[in-house]
């Protein structure tokens, strides 16, 4: 009886803090962002301004999760995002891996799906803060690596979705492709949630029999040369180091399940 008032709580509860985002999306796109477009300001400087607005927006969303018991939720190494011109990689488990991460990193650009800007609750935020639009093709590369030499920290989910619960992961290689261009280390993140909640397919209302606890570990750095041998061509520096992302990832997933 306990655990059926628990969870029709929690489907009451996940409702509002997605209705509240939901809203606050809206506020921002309404109110906050055309404010700050009218500031006499560069582009630049606008954009960091919309970004740090998402990065507290994005905290508070977290807070009202945690105080109304939809999630709980541990970060571990959080002082490792605590610097400028990170190239962020992540597994992507949950719809809301994104809000940790920027609730999280301070001047967070990431690479966002261009249907996005049509959403009326998500259209605000991304032209605002210029996120990187996964819709340029290969100039999408350019842009990721232009964002993090001006200091931008760049969140990456080499999915490219959410992963189904028990499915292998399956990698893209935009990620790679901007470490071995660009010169950049990567900074994985590893992202797990227990019991399984928000998922791909899964509706918000289908919450888990008890509540979720997620766990943000943010790992050393790796440079290119720690998984790719010296001299080896870029083509296949890129196959091999999402191969070896593919390898990290699985297994660290593995080793927090055991």
């Amino acid at each position: 009886m306990v655990e059926r008032i628990d969870r029709a709580w929690r489907v009451c509860a996940t409702g509002f803090c997605f209705s509240s985002f939901g809203v606050g999306g809206l506020f921002l796109r309404v109110l906050v962002f055309p404010v700050l477009s009218l500031l006499p300001w560069s582009v630049e400087a606008r954009q960091r301004a919309s970004r740090g607005v998402v990065h507290h927006a994005f905290r508070l969303f977290l807070w009202l999760m945690h105080t109304v018991g939809v999630i709980r939720f541990e970060i571990r190494h959080a002082d490792r995002l605590q610097r400028n011109g990170l190239l962020i990689v992540a597994n992507h488990p949950s719809l809301i891996d994104v809000v940790f991460l920027m609730a999280l990193t301070r001047r967070a650009d990431c690479v966002v799906k261009s249907g996005l800007v049509r959403n009326p609750f998500t259209r605000g935020p991304v032209l605002a803060t210029g996120w990187v639009r996964n819709d340029s093709g290969a100039a999408m590369v350019d842009d990721c690596i232009a964002s993090l030499r001006a200091g931008n920290n760049l969140i990456i989910f080499p999915e490219g979705t959410r992963t189904r619960p028990g499915q292998p992961l399956q990698l893209q290689r935009g990620a790679a492709n901007v470490a071995v261009r660009g010169g950049f280390a990567l900074t994985p993140v590893v992202i797990r949630c227990e019991p399984p909640t928000l998922t791909k397919g899964e509706k918000w209302y289908h919450v888990p029999v008890r509540r979720p606890r997620f766990v943000i570990d943010v790992r050393p750095d790796v440079n290119v040369a720690d998984w790719v041998p010296a001299g080896t061509d870029d083509a296949m520096a890129v196959r091999q180091l999402t191969q070896s992302l593919s390898e990290f990832f699985s297994r660290e997933i593995r080793r927090e399940g055991a």
